[in-house]
């Protein structure tokens, strides 16, 4: 008998999913268990269903597409129609399901996490608008959303912050950030509390910004230091807890290294091929000037709090990524990968050679 190439995948993917083991069997806080099925990957069923809020935001993106190859249904709540199209491709056939949604109305909410037992939050702003302060999206709303699916019977709620989070802080979404943890924390015991730093990769706002305005990461002279971690290496730390939780625990994901803006500056210019930035270093009182005159654009280059934040070193502390189970990359590795659309045609192929790092005795004397 002939059997041809698409039946005999069928086949061995009818036999596969048939067999069940150990690993398929997943357990999560409450006492709930899943049974996984199918071949690995795209096609396969994980057996988790999980919901993403803040999900069209730059982290978003790539944890849903890392759930969607795991064969993970995900829903995606959404307020613009056209940014939850990039998730279609992300998963097998029904198993994005895309729902629009409101912050601030809780049968929406509700009704985006009834049926999860996992919850990501990602759900944040860089700049205040007429509609959304940073208290209402990183506090009211962080805790609007941790009391529903404490209501709901989720099992496993994971809630995304920022490294510097602090309640002491000079910035204002520092500040929110600190007290959003608090209200997740008392809203949802079990909560994870996950705290990346700084992210860059495609699309970022930290090298591409550099390479388009030089001039607002010179605040400070550049001497601020961050510890800038890369986006697929968070995304892929979120969802490893999926598999494997840690509830009423606090994970900070700092980069691997401590870099200044001024040397992130020249390595942007290094990989970029064009010549460093000469526009001069703007005081703190001018910088506050020109950004509450761009808080009156659509998209401000600049808000009055990342002025704030421009002049806070990332904290000191222990990365937790070895109970993520990801071994955090450098800068420098993929700064070529997410740079080279600005180079021109004659340099696009040239080989790069990147500046020196900044000594630890120095960065320790910032």
């Amino acid at each position: 008998m002939i059997v041809s190439a698409h039946n005999m995948l069928r086949l061995q993917r009818t036999l596969v999913a048939g067999k069940r083991a150990y690993h398929d069997l997943v357990s999560l806080p409450g006492g709930k268990n899943l049974v996984g099925s199918g071949v690995p990957g795209y096609s396969a069923v994980s057996g988790h269903r999980v919901t993403v809020f803040g999900v069209t935001g730059f982290l978003g993106r790539y944890v849903v597409s890392k759930l969607g190859k795991s064969g993970t249904q995900v829903i995606v709540p959404y307020r613009d129609e056209d940014e939850a199209r990039v998730f279609k491709p992300m998963g097998d056939l029904g198993q994005i399901v895309r729902m629009e949604w409101d912050i601030r109305n809780e049968d929406m909410i509700a009704e985006c996490l009834r049926h999860s037992d996992t919850v990501y939050n990602f759900v944040g702003r860089d700049y205040e608008t007429k509609n959304f302060d940073y208290h209402s999206v990183h506090v009211a709303g962080a805790e609007r959303i941790a009391k529903l699916a404490s209501q709901c019977g989720v099992s496993n709620f994971i809630h995304v912050s920022h490294l510097n989070a602090s309640k002491e802080s000079p910035s204002k979404f520092y500040q929110t950030k600190a007290e959003g943890e608090e209200r997740v924390k008392a809203a949802f015991p079990g909560a994870t509390i996950v705290r990346p730093s700084t992210l860059f990769g495609y699309e970022d706002k930290l090298l591409t910004n550099m390479a388009v305005w030089p001039i607002f990461w010179k605040l400070n002279h550049g001497q601020t230091s961050v510890r800038p971690v890369h986006v697929l290496d968070v995304a892929q730390s979120l969802v490893n807890l999926l598999s494997n939780p840690r509830p009423s625990s606090t994970i900070n994901l700092p980069g691997p290294s401590t870099l200044t803006y001024e040397y992130l500056l020249d390595l942007v210019s290094s990989v970029t091929l064009q010549p460093p930035s000469r526009a001069p270093v703007l005081p703190k009182a001018a910088a506050n000037i020109l950004s509450k005159i761009g808080q009156n654009v659509w998209w401000p280059a600049l808000s009055p709090d990342e002025v704030t934040r421009r002049y806070i070193n990332d904290v000191d502390v222990e990365g937790d990524w070895d109970a993520v189970g990801v071994q955090p990359s450098e800068i420098e590795d993929s700064a070529i990968a997410h740079l080279r659309h600005y180079r021109t045609a004659e340099n696009y192929l040239r080989p790069t050679i990147l500046p020196a790092r900044p000594s630890r005795a120095l960065l320790e004397d910032i």
